[in-house]
């Protein structure tokens, strides 16, 4: 059965990644929520897709020269429901009071801390006990973070997101091959261009899916989990079209 994410929350509605976006994708009959994560100058897990707050907030500056301190005067919501940065463990607090729901964790490369973001997820992680908990799930493009999140968490799923250049331009092989025991991560053009992957890999994560035609096809195809701006139009979709 194919599970719908939401992918940075409700944002097809709510701003991205913000309490707002979260809470509300997480009251839908949905598998669970993804996120972006980045580190702070003084080194706290924030939940922000880019490297600088300039796109998503109303201040201008770049991540990892601000301390959660900083961040936390910006608006990442709208004059009328102004939303503060969550840190990852605020995050995986309010996803406490949802039992049973899934997330997806994916850190962005390439970050001015390297290696330290996916120490500091993992740190994060233990310090709630969730190092071996079946709900949280672990997503980079960059196979070498994959590599340090099974070497640093080697309970939890990793997907490895398909850089879509490589089918686009033709440039380049799938990565897939550079990474152990790892679970597939395509866009949903990849998904089109290659639906062999779904046969090659037992589980996959699917992004970004917006389109009624195309959740269903994915399951049709078998999709483990499809990321979408628009949870509730998925949940719609997948109820009419069972």
């Amino acid at each position: 059965m194919t599970g719908i994410i939401a992918h940075r929350g409700l944002n097809g509605l709510y701003p991205e990644n913000s309490r707002r976006s979260f809470d509300e994708a997480l009251k839908l009959d949905i598998v669970g929520i993804e996120c972006d994560v980045n580190l702070t100058a003084d080194g706290e897990v924030v939940v922000i897709h880019d490297q600088s707050v300039d796109r998503t907030s109303d201040g201008t500056g770049e991540v990892a020269e601000m301390t959660l301190e900083e961040l936390r005067e910006l608006n990442f919501g709208t004059p009328e429901d102004p939303q503060t940065i969550m840190t990852l463990e605020e995050l995986l607090q309010l996803l406490d009071e949802y039992p049973g729901k899934h997330i997806l964790i994916e850190t962005k490369h390439p970050s001015p801390f390297g290696e330290r973001l996916e120490e500091a997820v993992a740190d994060v992680l233990r310090a709630r006990g969730m190092e071996s908990d079946a709900r949280v799930h672990l997503i980079s493009f960059n196979p070498e973070a994959i590599e340090r999140f099974q070497r640093l968490l080697p309970a939890l799923e990793t997907f490895l997101l398909l850089d879509p250049e490589p089918l686009l331009t033709g440039r380049g092989d799938v990565p897939f091959e550079q990474v152990g025991n790892c679970a597939a991560g395509p866009s949903i053009w990849q998904a089109q261009a290659e639906p062999s992957l779904f046969d090659a890999h037992e589980r996959t994560y699917v992004w970004t899916v917006n389109l009624p035609k195309e959740m269903l096809w994915l399951k049709a195809q078998g999709a483990s989990l499809i990321g979408t701006d628009l949870p509730h139009i998925a949940v719609e979709t997948f109820g009419a079209g069972a």
